[in-house]
C-alpha cells in the first residue's frame, strides 16, 4: 500500500480520495501569507530564504518539492528544517523517505512528528503499524490521529475497527464522513444498510436490486430489533443520505446504489441521472441498471448500448439483457452469444437463458444439459424447469428432486408443481400441503387448489379465503368458484313485485362476470341466467351467446329458450341442434317438442330417442313418454 495514496478498500478504486490524501499527508509548513500554493515569485522567495538558513522556508519549499514530484530537490530541504525541529518537514519527509521504500526510516520520522502532535504523521505512522500486522500500535497511532480531526486517520481506524467486528467504527466512520471523505460516506451508507437488514429496509428497492445484479451485504447480528428512539432517522433514511453525500463526491457505487434507492421510489429521471454518473466513471452495473431504465422507457436501442458497454466490461445481468434483447427478435444466434458471454462473466442466469432458448427451438437434451448446469450451480428456476423436462419426458422419479431443490430454494412455482405431483400419485395430503405453501408465497393457481380442497373438507371460511386469493390474482376459475360460493350463500329471491325496482348486481355476480369476462363459459352462462333473472334479455343474450359461440352446451340451450320466447325459433332450432348433436339431453328434448308442435312426428320420434340416450333422468323419462305418444300418433 502506497502511503501517499488514498488506501484501498475491496469496494473503490485507487484514484478515490487519492487527493485528498496526499493534501492530508504531507503536512504543509505555511508561509507567512498563509496560503499552502506558491507562484514562481513566492517560491523564489522562498528558496532565497532557505538559502539564508530561514528552517520555515525549508519546510515550506521541501513540501512544494515533494507535491511536484522533485524527490531528489525536496530531501535536502526538508532534512534542513527537520534538523531545526519543524514538525510538518519530520512528516513531509517521512513522506518522501515512504516514497523511496525506506519504510522504517520513513517511520522513524513519522514518530517524531507525531509525538510532536500531527496529526497527519499519526495516521501515517497507525498504517504503517497496520501493514506490518501490529494491530495494537496501529490502533494506537490511528486514534490519535483520529482525535485530533484528521479525517484520514478517522477513517482507518474504522476500518481497522470493522475488519475486527468492533462497534465502534461506526463512530469514526461518521466522524470521517462528516468531514467530507467519501469512501467513509459510502460504507457508512452500507453499514445502515446492514443494519436495516435489507437494502434500504426492504420492499421495492430490494427487488430494483436484484433485478439490477446488485448485492447489498446484510449481516443478521447488525439488524436493529429495537424501535428507532424518537428524533432518530431510521437507517434506510440515513442510509440514503449518505450515499448522496459520497455520490454528490464522485463515489461511483455510491452513485450507483442512490439510484436503486431512487429507481424504486418511481423518481426515474434523477435516478437515471446518477446512474448515467456512475456509469460514465466506469460503473459497469450502473451502465446496466440505466440500459434497464432506458428499456422500460421505450428506448431499445440506447438501452442496447449502455448493455453493451457494461457487457464488455464483464457484466454477466447486461450481457443476459443483450441475448434476451435478440432472441425476441429473432436472432438466435446472437442471443445465444451473449448468453454465453453472461455465462463465462460468472452469472449462472446465462446457462439457465441457454436452456430456455434451446428449449424454445426444440433442442431439448441441450436444454437439460444447460438446465442441469444452472441448477448444479443453486439456480432455483433452472431446477424447476429440469424437473418440468424430465416430467414431460416420463421421469417423475428423477424430476421430484429437483422440484423439491427448487422449492426449497424459493421457488413458488415449483412448490405448485410438486402439489401437482403429488395429486397425480393420489396422495392428497401431500398436495395440499405443497399447495398451500405456494399459495401462502402468493401463487394464483395454488391458491385456487388449496380452495377446492377446503370446500371440498367443508371449511368454507377458510376455502372463501383462498378463492378471493386466487379471483383477485387473475384466476377466472377462482373467481367462478368463489361466485357460486357466494350464490349458495343467497337467501332464495321472492317473486317479483309489479312496481319494484330492480335488484342491483350482487357481489356474487360481480365474480361471475369477472370469470366471464376472462372467456370462462360456465360463468357466462351463470351471469346470463342472472341478467335474465333481472328481466336483462339483452344482457343474457350476449352471455348465451359468447358461452354458446365458444361451445358452451348449456349456453346453447339457455339461447335457445330465449330466443324462442322472443318468437325466433328457426335461430332457437339451431342452437339447440347444436347443443344435442354434441350431447345435450334438454335441448334435443326441446327439439323434439318442436318438431311435434309442427306435426313432424317421425322426427319428433328421433329427437325424443336421442334424449332418453342423453338423460338426464328426468329428461328421459319426459322424453320417453313423448315417444310412446308420438310412437301411438304414428301407428295408428
Amino acid at each position: 500500500m502506497e502511503t501517499g495514496q488514498v488506501e484501498k478498500t475491496r469496494d473503490e478504486t485507487a484514484r478515490d480520495g487519492s487527493g485528498q490524501d496526499r493534501a492530508a499527508l504531507l503536512e504543509q509548513r505555511r508561509a507567512d501569507d498563509g496560503t499552502d500554493t506558491a507562484t514562481a515569485e513566492d517560491e523564489a522567495r522562498h528558496r532565497q530564504a532557505a538559502a539564508n538558513g530561514d528552517a520555515a522556508s525549508m519546510s515550506v519549499l521541501g513540501s512544494l518539492l515533494l507535491r511536484r514530484g522533485d524527490l531528489d530537490g525536496a530531501e535536502p530541504h526538508l532534512r534542513a528544517a527537520t534538523a531545526a525541529g519543524d514538525r510538518a518537514a519530520a512528516n513531509n519527509l517521512g513522506v518522501l523517505l515512504h516514497q523511496r521504500g525506506y519504510a522504517d526510516e520513513a517511520a522513524g520520522w513519522w514518530r517524531i512528528a507525531a509525538v510532536a502532535g500531527s496529526s497527519a504523521a499519526a495516521h501515517a505512522l497507525g498504517r504503517h503499524y497496520r501493514e506490518r500486522g501490529d494491530e495494537p500500535a496501529a490502533e494506537y497511532w490511528l486514534r490519535q490521529s483520529a482525535e485530533h480531526g484528521h479525517a484520514l486517520g478517522a477513517y482507518a481506524l474504522a476500518d481497522l475497527l470493522e475488519h475486527r467486528g468492533d462497534v465502534g467504527a461506526e463512530r469514526w466512520l461518521r466522524a470521517a464522513a462528516e468531514q467530507g471523505h467519501r469512501e467513509a460516506s459510502y460504507r457508512l451508507a452500507r453499514l445502515l444498510d446492514r443494519r436495516a437488514g435489507t437494502p434500504t429496509g426492504g420492499g421495492p428497492a430490494a427487488d430494483v436490486a436484484s433485478r439490477r445484479g446488485i448485492t447489498w451485504d446484510t449481516d443478521p447480528r447488525m439488524i436493529r430489533t429495537s424501535s428507532v428512539a424518537p428524533g432518530e432517522k431510521p437507517p434506510a433514511v440515513e442510509a440514503e443520505q449518505w450515499y448522496r453525500q459520497a455520490a454528490a463526491r464522485g463515489h461511483r457505487r455510491a452513485a450507483l446504489h442512490l439510484g436503486v434507492i431512487l429507481e424504486a421510489r418511481g423518481e426515474l429521471k434523477e435516478a437515471g441521472r446518477w446512474y448515467l454518473t456512475s456509469a460514465k466513471d466506469g460503473e459497469p452495473r450502473a451502465a446496466c441498471a440505466l440500459g434497464f431504465l432506458l428499456r422500460d422507457a421505450g428506448d431499445e436501442e440506447s438501452a442496447a448500448v449502455w448493455w453493451l458497454r457494461a457487457a464488455q466490461e464483464g457484466d454477466g445481468n447486461a450481457a443476459n439483457a443483450l441475448g434476451a434483447q435478440h432472441a425476441a427478435r429473432g436472432e438466435q444466434q446472437t442471443a445465444e452469444r451473449w448468453y454465453r458471454a453472461a455465462l463465462d462473466a460468472g452469472d449462472i442466469n446465462g446457462a439457465y437463458n441457454l436452456g430456455l432458448l434451446c428449449a424454445a427451438q426444440g433442442r431439448t437434451a441441450q436444454a437439460e444439459q444447460w438446465y442441469r448446469r444452472a441448477a448444479y450451480a443453486g439456480h432455483r428456476e433452472a431446477a424447476n424447469a429440469l424437473a418440468i423436462l424430465l416430467m414431460q419426458g416420463g421421469d417423475a422419479s428423477g424430476a421430484e428432486p429437483w422440484f423439491s431443490k427448487a422449492a426449497e430454494a424459493g421457488s413458488v412455482d415449483a412448490a405448485f408443481n410438486l402439489g401437482i405431483l403429488y395429486a397425480g400419485r393420489g396422495d392428497e395430503q401431500g398436495a395440499f400441503e405443497w399447495y398451500e405453501r405456494a399459495a401462502a408465497a402468493g401463487h394464483t393457481e395454488a391458491a385456487l387448489q388449496v380452495g377446492i380442497a377446503l370446500l371440498r373438507d367443508g371449511d368454507e371460511q377458510d376455502a372463501e379465503a383462498h378463492l378471493r386469493r386466487a379471483a383477485g390474482g387473475g384466476s377466472a376459475e377462482g373467481a367462478f368458484r368463489l361466485g357460486m360460493l357466494l350464490d349458495a350463500r343467497r337467501p332464495p329471491a321472492g317473486p317479483p313485485v309489479l312496481g319494484e325496482p330492480v335488484d342491483e348486481k350482487s357481489e356474487c355476480e360481480e365474480w361471475y362476470e369477472r370469470a366471464a369476462e376472462q372467456g370462462h363459459r360456465r360463468a357466462q352462462v351463470r351471469v346470463g341466467m342472472l341478467a335474465a333473472g333481472r328481466g336483462d334479455a339483452e344482457g343474457a343474450a350476449r352471455w348465451y351467446r359468447e358461452a354458446a359461440e365458444a361451445g358452451s352446451l348449456g349456453g346453447a340451450f339457455n339461447l335457445g329458450l330465449l330466443l324462442a320466447r322472443e318468437g325466433r325459433e328457426p335461430e332457437a332450432q339451431l342452437w339447440w341442434t347444436r347443443a344435442a348433436h354434441a350431447g345435450h339431453g334438454r335441448a334435443a328434448l326441446r327439439l323434439a317438442l318442436l318438431a311435434a308442435r309442427r306435426g313432424e312426428l317421425g322426427e319428433g320420434e328421433r329427437w325424443c330417442v336421442r334424449a332418453v340416450e342423453l338423460g338426464p333422468a328426468e329428461v328421459a323419462e319426459r322424453a320417453a313418454r313423448l315417444r310412446d305418444a308420438l310412437h301411438q300418433e304414428l301407428t295408428a
